[in-house]
């Protein structure tokens, strides 16, 4: 790390050459971002897509006009120096880092590269005291300050009110898919088929430790099971379901999340204090799915109320049954 600081240079140390040849990379590292943000999100989100193109167009273009200039001002060979050659320029996030984030979010990246080049274009002018460098810097600044009014009209272009919503709900929906829906039946199930063996084993040796080692078991047993169930099920290519992988991190880890709530109080040796804090644990995790059930997939609450917490009940009622017997 050490190593890699004493090669890079404060902005203050740079020369007029090197602070344009700095923009034109900067300049065609931020048109292969919005790139490769548009080919992500081509298939499902079109005018998007138009709209990240048409970023692009814009930063080749400044790329072009600054490129002109630096020919004209120092001849044609460009020196080679990047953001991270720079103690303290801003840095931008590669486009494989944003492949998970939802489509609203990497709006707000794009609007925040806009953002962070502007500003510190402004604050470096205003700490230059060479004329010549002052004003280049000035100009960087009112060129990223159009770019983004650039953006905001290309997005009234190809984002209408309705293209917008329609786009919008899309991701909520393959958000809906790809995460919620997987961690929903992963917690239902980790929740609701650890109650029987859990209790049971609770009732028949009112054995604490005995007991966590069983919910342990069974709840990371479940939790693998209900993981590769997933990602095995579908590709997500034709239902729309989105990554395997994802749904199967989604339910393998809910599902272990979902036993683990009423195995975890069995660390506690009462066992009365335990079996009461498990209790109440299931009692909330109940209700909790009951609740999401009805946010995010429109189940009517009392319907979902009955599906859930009676079944649960149930279950339990078996375990403690059959433990007690």
């Amino acid at each position: 790390m050490l190593s890699q600081l004493s090669y890079r240079r404060r902005f203050r140390d740079l020369s007029e050459q090197e602070i344009l040849a700095l923009a034109i990379s900067s300049e065609e590292d931020d048109a292969r971002i919005y790139r490769g943000y548009a080919e992500h999100l081509r298939a499902d989100y079109p005018a998007s897509a138009a709209v990240f193109d048409g970023m692009a167009q814009e930063e080749d273009e400044h790329r072009r006009r600054l490129i002109t200039l630096h020919s004209a001002r120092f001849g044609d060979v460009i020196p080679l120096i990047r953001r991270e050659h720079v103690s303290g320029f801003y840095a931008r996030r590669p486009v494989w880092l944003v492949e998970n984030l939802s489509l609203e979010r990497i709006r707000d990246e794009a609007a925040q590269m806009e953002r962070d080049a502007e500003r510190f274009y402004l604050l470096a002018a205003a700490n230059t005291t060479d004329a010549a460098s002052r004003k280049l810097l000035g100009d960087l600044a009112a060129a990223e300050a159009a770019h983004t009014n650039k953006a905001n009209a290309l997005a009234e272009k190809h984002l209408d009110g309705d293209t917008k919503s329609e786009e919008e709900s899309a991701a909520h929906r393959q958000f809906i898919l790809t995460w919620v829906q997987p961690g929903l039946a992963g917690l239902m199930d980790g929740s609701v088929s650890t109650l029987a063996p859990i209790f049971a084993v609770a009732f028949a040796t009112q054995d604490t430790w005995t007991t966590f080692l069983v919910g342990l078991a069974a709840s990371v047993g479940a939790g693998i099971s209900m993981g590769f169930t997933e990602a095995a099920s579908d590709d997500g290519q034709i239902s729309g379901r989105g990554s395997p992988y994802k749904r199967g991190l989604a339910a393998g880890v809910m599902t272990t999340i979902g036993g683990l709530g009423h195995a975890l109080p069995y660390l506690i040796t009462d066992f009365w204090t335990a079996t009461i804090i498990a209790l109440i644990v299931v009692f909330v995790e109940l209700w909790a799915i009951a609740w999401i059930q009805n946010r995010y997939m429109q189940t009517p609450f009392l319907k979902a109320v009955f599906q859930v917490v009676l079944g649960g009940a149930l279950v339990f009622a078996a375990g403690a049954l059959i433990g007690s017997g």
